[in-house]
């Protein structure tokens, strides 16, 4: 596993929000937990996947209509680091998300209810 060079507040969001799934996710989640454009979290995910920080694979078969997803999950290494990379950034402020709590859903991507 490669360091990671550059530490913005999006990759301390995303690795957040991953740390807050229980296993693999897909991306449209972390994008839903992180509030953040597809534009921002899935090339951070590319990145963490390429230095060794996660894994990914194609969901088996779906239980669901619709294409397969891409999920992603963390290396024992990478698991590790990011806690440690979470917790001393959320510590100082750096993050916009609270310790292991995902972002509500934002509203355009919500329901209208009325």
């Amino acid at each position: 596993m490669e360091p990671l060079t550059r530490i913005t507040v999006p990759t301390v969001d995303v690795l957040n929000a991953l740390l807050a799934h229980e296993g693999p996710t897909w991306g449209l989640a972390v994008i839903r937990d992180t509030g953040r454009l597809p534009g921002t979290v899935y090339p951070l995910l590319e990145r963490l996947e390429r230095l060794g920080w996660l894994v990914s694979s194609w969901e088996e078969s779906p239980e669901r209509p619709g294409p397969r997803r891409r999920l992603y999950d963390f290396t024992s290494e990478g698991k590790q680091a990011s806690i440690a990379l979470v917790a001393a950034r959320v510590q100082k402020g750096e993050s916009s998300l609270p310790l292991g709590k995902p972002r509500p859903t934002l509203s355009r991507w919500a329901v209208a209810t009325s």
